[in-house]
């Protein structure tokens, strides 16, 4: 798939590296040549100099066949432009724009432009492992999922790893069992109690997570 990308900070960078290693064709634009050096000498994608407001350069930039494209400038206001253009002009079905302030969210979505809030997302995972989590949490991805290791208390023995999952929300990776060797996790493995589970969460997810494996003597640091 074609995928254009708006803006070559940080995010921008990392996110068209990270497709064009999944194999997408990828197009950065960004106003400022030097931004390009992120991208590293691996990247096999398409760089093009302009501003992503600029419906001449977009076109430039082949958005006209593309598939996605993503606003990740540092400012709002550009951003949803960008989308807009990308939107009314170009017809693309897949856009995405990140905007940093929360209220302008839901109306930029009732103009039919998904947006991410990094503000938002951080203050809920923040909130959630301030006050409700019992371990510490590695993130990853800019706060959108975490690791933790827990322990499996006697009211869960005997349940199946299926049973502790939910799709798209937890995910039990590894299983430590006493002195043996990390296993795999499967959905029919059967826990015993003391097995130390690996596993990667959603942050909407992390408060109920929590009162499950509740208590100091069932938590374990994750590594």
């Amino acid at each position: 798939m074609r995928h254009l990308i708006v803006g070559c900070g940080r995010v921008g960078s990392a996110l068209a590296k990270l497709l064009d290693a999944d194999g997408h064709e990828v197009i950065v634009v960004d106003e400022n040549p030097a931004a390009f050096k992120r991208l590293g000498p691996k990247f096999k994608g398409h760089e093009v100099v302009g501003t992503g407001i600029d419906y001449d350069v977009l076109k430039r930039a082949g958005a006209a066949t593309a598939d996605g494209f993503i606003a990740v400038t540092n400012g709002d206001n550009r951003n949803i432009m960008a989308a807009l253009i990308a939107k009314r002009m170009f017809k693309i079905k897949r856009i995405v724009a990140r905007i940093y302030d929360p209220p302008r969210g839901q109306m930029y979505r009732e103009l039919g432009v998904q947006t991410v809030c990094p503000t938002t997302v951080g203050a809920r995972l923040i909130r959630d492992v301030l006050i409700a989590a019992p371990w510490e949490t590695q993130t990853f991805d800019l706060g959108k999922v975490s690791s933790v290791s827990v322990v499996v208390s006697r009211a869960d023995a005997g349940k199946r790893v299926g049973d502790i999952q939910e799709s798209g929300k937890i995910r039990i990776a590894a299983v430590r069992r006493g002195d043996r060797d990390v296993m795999i996790a499967t959905e029919e493995l059967v826990l015993e109690e003391g097995d130390e589970l690996s596993a990667v969460i959603a942050p909407e997810v992390v408060s109920r997570f929590a009162e499950r494996f509740r208590g100091p003597e069932r938590a374990k640091v994750s590594a």
